[in-house]
């Protein structure tokens, strides 16, 4: 990194340039997205973007993780909050909230117009991997925080979450003046297996 950034002048170019990545995600999506765009946005020189980023799509999936980050830290805050024992319309909402969130952001897009499969298969293997990793021990990491869940089944349920998440890209046939509806009912009865008794 050249000496002319101070540590303050390094994390303000790249808080910038991950903010105008998910600012372009929204507005035209990854393949629109230009390298030109972006150190237009921020106003650096382009050669400057590759002294924090290897790629744009590099870039891009930090911006990814960084909003999986946020959306985990969301959930377990709300969850943390609740002044009572966590109960099964309690955690249907805060899920529920969660994949609405997800669906209001560039992600839904981002995912829909093929852009995600697009950055898997361009950033290098290991990173790929690693994605994977992280994305199932974030979901097991919350599900393991719920008191009474049966423990041994917390790799399913994690799946059937995923699962849950994947049917919002087919909201148009499914019928998006019903989805939220069948998005609840999706999610409560996962929510209903978690534990051991059932719900009180």
């Amino acid at each position: 990194m050249p000496k002319a950034f101070s540590n303050n002048e390094r994390e303000y170019i790249k808080n910038r340039l991950m903010e105008e990545a998910r600012n372009c995600l929204k507005l035209y999506g990854m393949k629109k997205t230009t390298v030109d765009e972006l150190v237009k946005r921020v106003n650096i020189p382009k050669g400057t973007f590759y002294l924090f980023f290897e790629s744009k799509e590099i870039l891009f999936y930090e911006v990814l993780c960084l909003f999986h980050d946020e959306l985990q830290a969301e959930l377990l805050r709300e969850m943390e909050a609740l002044e009572e024992p966590i109960s099964a319309d309690h955690l249907t909402e805060l899920l529920l909230k969660l994949y609405k969130r997800i669906d209001e952001s560039f992600l839904y897009n981002f995912i829909t117009s093929g852009d995600l499969e697009l950055l898997m298969h361009k950033l290098p293997p290991e990173v790929a991997i690693e994605h994977a990793k992280r994305d199932d021990f974030s979901i097991e990491k919350i599900l393991t925080l719920i008191p009474g869940i049966k423990g041994e089944q917390i790799k399913v349920f994690s799946a059937a979450m995923r699962a849950i998440f994947l049917s919002m890209l087919h909201k148009h046939e499914i019928g998006e003046e019903v989805f939220e509806d069948t998005l609840r009912v999706m999610i409560r009865g996962v929510v209903f297996q978690m534990f051991e008794d059932g719900w009180k």
